[in-house]
């Protein structure tokens, strides 16, 4: 028998999607979503339904809008969970929580917990305090800028560069903004900081080494964490290919599932020892020089690309639903993904050829490449009942644009050192 409850999406991007498609292979229902603009990825669905409030990505606006929907609710009888699909999102969750839990279920951290996470500054000296390993760092503070002290750079070019805040980030535009920098000599690091803090980011800069490695050398990992802090979901996922687009940069386009148990163990610990709860998801990178894998940062919701793990058999929505609607959670073994190679499907969130020709030829895209032969991958946003001729020509002009993109960003952002 289907439980009874109604999910809410913050959000309309491809990690909506992914969330609603889920939620309707599992329980054949539909998901409202709440979200500042249409996107692309939720356009012309019928497995979801869409509400715009612009601004919504910030308050006031956010809270404003759910006082009225929390009113809609008030007498709802079927728990009504919300699920944000963004940083700001997640932020605005755990930044109301204490209202919103009155009416719906919020499956997020508190917010104190939440703002130590989210800035990478303070999520590095927690990873040290739990053995978490993440790459050599020095922070860059507006004040070290302004005065013209300490801006040194003590790693070897090339070098990684990135915002504290990812929040903040969203907000700063310049000529040449990217999601993160891969830094090549002094010159071009002292031209970047500048135009960064000249724009207006009041944050710290993160300045770390570069691991060496390609793309193929990535991972990322999505997690549940039930109500009651124990780790009840672990899947890995091995990135073989990465947006090249400046604004996109660090976003997957094509994962390879995969099996680790000392990295899920080593997440598991982190995890429980912060009574941490809800979705979550980490990128990390595999360095050569001492075998081990490099954590960058944490988000506190699912990954873009996350649908990767619902296509190779782990619904994501099964898991909030069991531990806030059945109450079966609890009682259920933590899973371990990925342990049966044969049951592996390839995510992909580009074009078949464009795979092909980009991504660096390893054993790992020999895998990819035999599971795309026989036939065992699929996308997030091309799903067999819910598809419409409009829908299903927006999303192959949203997979063609990517042609244009590889042809004009890759060589620049990705040509010289592949990674980050």
């Amino acid at each position: 028998m289907t439980p009874e409850f109604t999910p809410i999406i913050l959000g309309s991007d491809m990690n909506a999607y992914g969330m609603a498609r889920a939620f309707h292979e599992e329980y054949g229902i539909k998901v409202h979503c709440i979200a500042s603009d249409p996107l692309a990825p939720t356009r012309y669905s019928n497995i979801l339904t869409l509400e715009f409030h612009h601004g919504f990505e910030e308050d006031p606006v956010f809270i404003d809008t759910m006082h009225e929907v929390a009113k809609r609710y008030a007498d709802h009888q079927e728990p009504v969970i919300l699920i944000a699909m963004g940083d700001a999102y997640a932020e605005l969750l755990a930044k109301h929580k204490e209202f919103l839990q009155k009416t719906f279920v919020v499956p997020v951290v508190d917010y104190a917990l939440l703002r130590k996470l989210n800035n990478k500054e303070s999520f590095y000296q927690i990873a040290e305090e739990h053995g978490l390993p993440y790459p050599k760092t020095k922070i860059i503070t507006k004040a070290m800028y302004e005065k013209k002290e300490n801006l040194d750079v003590p790693f070897t070019y090339p070098v990684a560069f990135k915002p504290a805040n990812s929040v903040e980030w969203l907000d700063i535009q310049f000529e040449g903004r990217k999601k993160a920098f891969v830094i090549h000599s002094e010159t071009e690091y002292l031209d970047i900081l500048g135009k960064i803090y000249d724009n207006g980011y009041t944050s710290d800069m993160i300045l770390q080494e570069f691991i060496p490695g390609d793309d193929s050398n990535m991972r990322t990992l999505n997690a549940y964490v039930s109500q009651d802090h124990q780790v009840k979901l672990l899947c890995l996922g091995h990135p073989l290919l990465e947006d090249p687009t400046p604004s996109a940069i660090g976003n997957y386009v094509t994962i390879l599932p995969e099996y680790n148990q000392d990295v899920y163990d080593v997440v598991q610990k982190f995890l429980e020892e912060l009574n941490f709860t809800g979705y979550c998801n980490f990128d990390m990178k595999f360095d050569p020089r001492d075998n081990t894998f490099k954590f960058f940062e944490i988000n506190l919701r699912q990954g873009r690309s996350s649908f990767f793990v619902t296509l190779t058999g782990y619904n994501l929505a099964r898991f909030v639903v069991d531990d806030y609607v059945t109450g079966t959670l609890a009682d259920a073994p933590t899973v371990y993904a990925n342990k049966i190679q044969s049951q592996h499907v390839l995510w992909m969130g580009v074009p078949v050829k464009l795979f092909k020709d980009y991504a660096v030829d390893n054993e790992f895209k020999q895998q990819a490449l035999q599971l795309i032969d026989s036939g065992r991958y699929g996308t997030t946003v091309f799903y067999k009942k819910d598809m419409n001729i409009r829908r299903w020509v927006l999303m192959k002009y949203m997979f063609h644009n990517y042609i244009p993109r590889y042809k004009k960003y890759f060589e620049e952002n990705k040509g010289r050192d592949i990674g980050r």
